[in-house]
Protein backbone atom coordinates (compact mmCIF):
# COMPACT_ATOMS: atom_id res chain seq x y z
CA UNK A 1 0.00 0.00 0.00
CA UNK A 2 2.72 2.58 0.83
CA UNK A 3 4.57 1.53 -2.33
CA UNK A 4 1.64 2.65 -4.66
CA UNK A 5 1.03 5.58 -2.71
CA UNK A 6 4.75 6.43 -3.07
CA UNK A 7 4.46 5.44 -6.81
CA UNK A 8 1.36 8.09 -6.94
CA UNK A 9 3.31 10.92 -5.10
CA UNK A 10 5.74 10.90 -7.78
CA UNK A 11 4.00 10.06 -11.06
CA UNK A 12 1.77 13.73 -9.81
CA UNK A 13 4.94 15.53 -9.08
CA UNK A 14 6.20 14.51 -12.45
CA UNK A 15 3.10 15.51 -14.06
CA UNK A 16 3.58 18.74 -12.16
CA UNK A 17 6.64 19.38 -13.33
CA UNK A 18 5.82 18.91 -17.22
CA UNK A 19 3.10 21.32 -16.75
CA UNK A 20 5.48 23.85 -15.10
CA UNK A 21 8.03 23.67 -18.14
CA UNK A 22 4.79 23.91 -21.02
CA UNK A 23 4.11 26.76 -19.13
CA UNK A 24 7.38 28.34 -18.74
CA UNK A 25 8.42 27.64 -22.49
CA UNK A 26 4.74 29.33 -23.48
CA UNK A 27 5.47 32.69 -21.20
CA UNK A 28 6.88 35.35 -23.00
CA UNK A 29 9.31 36.56 -21.32
CA UNK A 30 10.94 40.41 -22.02
CA UNK A 31 14.32 40.13 -24.47
CA UNK A 32 16.93 41.65 -22.28
CA UNK A 33 18.32 45.54 -22.95
CA UNK A 34 21.94 45.41 -24.02
CA UNK A 35 23.07 48.80 -23.64
CA UNK A 36 26.55 48.95 -25.71
CA UNK A 37 27.16 52.37 -25.93
CA UNK A 38 29.68 52.93 -23.48
CA UNK A 39 32.15 50.49 -25.17
CA UNK A 40 31.16 51.58 -28.52
CA UNK A 41 31.51 54.95 -26.93
CA UNK A 42 34.83 54.55 -25.47
CA UNK A 43 36.41 52.68 -28.27
CA UNK A 44 35.29 55.46 -31.04
CA UNK A 45 36.60 58.26 -28.65
CA UNK A 46 40.04 56.36 -28.25
CA UNK A 47 40.69 55.77 -31.66
CA UNK A 48 40.08 59.20 -32.33
CA UNK A 49 42.29 60.78 -29.75
CA UNK A 50 44.68 58.36 -31.85
CA UNK A 51 44.29 59.86 -34.56
CA UNK A 52 44.31 63.17 -32.97
CA UNK A 53 47.89 61.78 -31.33
CA UNK A 54 49.62 60.99 -34.62
CA UNK A 55 48.70 63.54 -36.55
CA UNK A 56 46.04 61.82 -38.81
CA UNK A 57 43.06 64.41 -37.58
CA UNK A 58 44.58 68.22 -38.02
CA UNK A 59 43.65 71.15 -35.87
CA UNK A 60 40.07 72.51 -37.27
CA UNK A 61 39.13 69.09 -38.74
CA UNK A 62 35.96 68.78 -38.46
CA UNK A 63 34.55 65.86 -37.19
CA UNK A 64 31.00 64.66 -39.06
CA UNK A 65 28.86 62.32 -37.32
CA UNK A 66 27.71 60.30 -40.06
CA UNK A 67 31.55 59.65 -41.20
CA UNK A 68 32.19 58.16 -37.88
CA UNK A 69 28.84 56.09 -37.99
CA UNK A 70 30.16 55.01 -41.22
CA UNK A 71 33.77 54.52 -40.24
CA UNK A 72 32.92 52.52 -36.64
CA UNK A 73 29.80 50.86 -38.02
CA UNK A 74 27.83 52.47 -35.73
CA UNK A 75 25.16 54.75 -34.45
CA UNK A 76 24.65 58.30 -34.05
CA UNK A 77 24.05 57.41 -30.52
CA UNK A 78 27.74 55.98 -29.62
CA UNK A 79 29.19 58.82 -31.73
CA UNK A 80 27.95 61.66 -29.76
CA UNK A 81 28.79 60.01 -26.60
CA UNK A 82 32.30 59.56 -27.57
CA UNK A 83 32.91 63.14 -29.01
CA UNK A 84 31.29 64.44 -25.12
CA UNK A 85 34.08 62.76 -23.92
CA UNK A 86 36.61 64.42 -26.30
CA UNK A 87 35.18 67.83 -25.49
CA UNK A 88 35.47 67.05 -21.90
CA UNK A 89 39.09 66.19 -22.14
CA UNK A 90 39.72 69.69 -24.18
CA UNK A 91 40.42 67.52 -27.50
CA UNK A 92 37.47 68.80 -29.62
CA UNK A 93 34.83 71.48 -29.53
CA UNK A 94 31.71 72.11 -31.24
CA UNK A 95 30.77 74.90 -33.38
CA UNK A 96 27.35 76.69 -33.63
CA UNK A 97 26.17 75.89 -36.79
CA UNK A 98 29.28 73.89 -38.13
CA UNK A 99 29.26 70.71 -35.84
CA UNK A 100 32.62 69.25 -33.86
CA UNK A 101 35.93 69.70 -34.80
CA UNK A 102 39.44 68.85 -33.49
CA UNK A 103 40.62 71.48 -31.20
CA UNK A 104 42.84 74.35 -33.02
CA UNK A 105 44.33 75.64 -30.12
CA UNK A 106 46.64 79.26 -31.11
CA UNK A 107 50.04 79.88 -29.94
CA UNK A 108 48.83 82.01 -26.74
CA UNK A 109 47.00 79.32 -25.54
CA UNK A 110 49.61 76.54 -25.83
CA UNK A 111 51.91 78.28 -24.49
CA UNK A 112 49.35 79.11 -21.53
CA UNK A 113 48.86 75.49 -21.12
CA UNK A 114 52.44 74.52 -21.03
CA UNK A 115 53.30 77.07 -18.84
CA UNK A 116 50.80 75.87 -15.82
CA UNK A 117 51.79 72.13 -16.99
CA UNK A 118 55.43 73.20 -15.95
CA UNK A 119 54.54 74.81 -12.46
CA UNK A 120 51.92 71.56 -11.64
CA UNK A 121 54.71 68.78 -12.93
CA UNK A 122 57.29 70.73 -11.03
CA UNK A 123 55.27 70.83 -8.13
CA UNK A 124 54.51 67.32 -8.10
CA UNK A 125 58.35 66.64 -8.01
CA UNK A 126 58.97 69.12 -5.39
CA UNK A 127 56.63 67.10 -3.12
CA UNK A 128 57.56 63.31 -3.75
CA UNK A 129 59.11 61.91 -1.04
CA UNK A 130 62.97 60.94 -1.63
CA UNK A 131 64.27 58.50 -1.66
CA UNK A 132 61.87 56.03 -4.01
CA UNK A 133 61.51 52.56 -3.19
CA UNK A 134 63.41 50.47 -5.68
CA UNK A 135 59.84 48.80 -6.68
CA UNK A 136 58.69 52.30 -8.52
CA UNK A 137 62.15 52.59 -10.59
CA UNK A 138 61.77 49.21 -11.83
CA UNK A 139 58.48 49.71 -12.75
CA UNK A 140 60.08 53.28 -14.99
CA UNK A 141 63.04 51.26 -15.96
CA UNK A 142 60.50 48.70 -17.43
CA UNK A 143 58.07 51.47 -19.42
CA UNK A 144 61.28 53.27 -20.59
CA UNK A 145 62.19 50.04 -22.21
CA UNK A 146 58.84 50.24 -23.55
CA UNK A 147 59.31 53.43 -24.77
CA UNK A 148 63.01 52.69 -26.18
CA UNK A 149 62.04 49.80 -28.04
CA UNK A 150 58.72 51.93 -29.94
CA UNK A 151 61.69 54.62 -30.37
CA UNK A 152 63.61 52.46 -31.97
CA UNK A 153 60.53 51.06 -34.38
CA UNK A 154 59.02 53.96 -35.27
CA UNK A 155 55.94 52.80 -33.62
CA UNK A 156 54.47 56.26 -32.54
CA UNK A 157 51.22 54.97 -31.02
CA UNK A 158 53.32 53.03 -28.60
CA UNK A 159 55.45 55.86 -27.75
CA UNK A 160 52.94 57.64 -26.81
CA UNK A 161 51.27 55.01 -24.45
CA UNK A 162 54.77 54.25 -22.85
CA UNK A 163 55.27 58.08 -22.50
CA UNK A 164 52.19 58.84 -20.34
CA UNK A 165 52.41 55.95 -18.45
CA UNK A 166 56.25 56.39 -17.31
CA UNK A 167 55.01 60.26 -16.37
CA UNK A 168 51.91 59.13 -15.08
CA UNK A 169 54.06 56.51 -12.45
CA UNK A 170 56.63 59.59 -11.68
CA UNK A 171 53.69 62.18 -10.46
CA UNK A 172 51.95 59.79 -8.84
CA UNK A 173 54.80 59.28 -6.27
CA UNK A 174 53.48 62.46 -5.03
CA UNK A 175 50.39 60.63 -3.44
CA UNK A 176 48.47 64.20 -3.90
CA UNK A 177 45.46 63.29 -5.67
CA UNK A 178 44.13 66.60 -6.82
CA UNK A 179 47.25 67.80 -8.54
CA UNK A 180 47.82 64.04 -9.82
CA UNK A 181 44.32 64.67 -11.46
CA UNK A 182 44.95 68.11 -12.42
CA UNK A 183 48.43 67.01 -14.29
CA UNK A 184 46.66 64.19 -15.96
CA UNK A 185 43.73 67.09 -17.65
CA UNK A 186 46.38 69.34 -18.58
CA UNK A 187 47.97 66.72 -20.14
CA UNK A 188 44.96 65.49 -22.23
CA UNK A 189 44.60 69.01 -23.48
CA UNK A 190 48.01 68.65 -25.26
CA UNK A 191 47.78 65.08 -26.28
CA UNK A 192 46.75 67.14 -29.78
CA UNK A 193 50.23 69.12 -29.33
CA UNK A 194 53.02 66.03 -29.01
CA UNK A 195 52.67 64.77 -32.75
CA UNK A 196 54.57 68.10 -33.66
CA UNK A 197 57.98 67.37 -31.74
CA UNK A 198 57.25 63.46 -32.08
CA UNK A 199 57.04 63.65 -35.82
CA UNK A 200 61.34 64.70 -35.60
CA UNK A 201 63.59 61.59 -34.81
CA UNK A 202 66.08 64.12 -32.64
CA UNK A 203 62.83 64.89 -30.78
CA UNK A 204 62.00 61.38 -29.87
CA UNK A 205 65.56 60.77 -28.81
CA UNK A 206 65.88 63.84 -26.48
CA UNK A 207 62.43 62.27 -24.81
CA UNK A 208 64.04 59.21 -24.26
CA UNK A 209 67.65 60.23 -22.80
CA UNK A 210 65.47 62.90 -20.40
CA UNK A 211 63.58 59.49 -19.22
CA UNK A 212 66.96 58.21 -18.30
CA UNK A 213 67.87 60.80 -16.81
CA UNK A 214 65.04 61.37 -14.87
CA UNK A 215 65.22 57.92 -13.34
CA UNK A 216 68.68 58.39 -12.70
CA UNK A 217 68.11 61.69 -10.59
CA UNK A 218 65.21 59.86 -8.56
CA UNK A 219 68.04 56.46 -8.17
CA UNK A 220 70.02 59.42 -6.30
CA UNK A 221 67.41 61.60 -5.21
CA UNK A 222 68.62 64.28 -6.79
CA UNK A 223 65.43 66.29 -6.61
CA UNK A 224 66.90 69.76 -8.19
CA UNK A 225 68.15 67.73 -11.49
CA UNK A 226 65.12 66.54 -11.99
CA UNK A 227 63.08 69.72 -11.31
CA UNK A 228 65.30 71.13 -14.37
CA UNK A 229 64.58 67.79 -16.57
CA UNK A 230 61.00 68.33 -15.80
CA UNK A 231 61.14 71.73 -16.93
CA UNK A 232 63.75 71.10 -20.26
CA UNK A 233 61.06 67.92 -20.94
CA UNK A 234 58.23 70.18 -21.46
CA UNK A 235 59.82 72.46 -24.11
CA UNK A 236 60.29 70.93 -27.46
CA UNK A 237 55.94 69.91 -28.01
CA UNK A 238 54.96 73.55 -27.69
CA UNK A 239 57.65 74.85 -29.50
CA UNK A 240 57.31 72.35 -32.66
CA UNK A 241 53.80 73.07 -32.43
CA UNK A 242 54.00 77.08 -32.40
CA UNK A 243 56.57 76.63 -35.45
CA UNK A 244 53.89 74.05 -37.51
CA UNK A 245 51.31 77.11 -36.82
CA UNK A 246 53.71 79.86 -38.21
CA UNK A 247 54.26 77.44 -41.14
CA UNK A 248 50.56 76.85 -41.88
CA UNK A 249 49.20 80.61 -41.03
CA UNK A 250 51.88 82.41 -40.99
CA UNK A 251 53.68 84.92 -38.31
CA UNK A 252 51.23 87.68 -38.88
CA UNK A 253 47.89 85.14 -38.33
CA UNK A 254 49.66 83.93 -35.14
CA UNK A 255 50.29 88.00 -34.10
CA UNK A 256 46.45 88.81 -35.16
CA UNK A 257 45.06 85.20 -33.05
CA UNK A 258 46.81 86.88 -30.41
CA UNK A 259 45.66 90.45 -30.13
CA UNK A 260 42.05 89.04 -30.40
CA UNK A 261 42.37 86.93 -27.64
CA UNK A 262 43.88 89.78 -25.68
CA UNK A 263 40.85 91.66 -26.58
Amino acid sequence: MAGKTLKKARAAAAKADEKARQKASQTVRPTPILSREPAAADLIARRVEEDIVLGRRHPRERLIEQDLCDLFQTHRGDVRLALFELERKGMIERIPNRGAMVRGLTPREVTEIYAVRAELEVMAVRILPLPVAAKHIQTLEELQRQHTQAVAQGDLLAVFYSNLRFHQVIFGLCGNDCLIETIDLLAQKAHGIRFYANAFPDSLDRARLDHLEMIDALRGSRRDELIALTRRHLKPSPEAYIRAYELRFGKAARAQADKSEAN
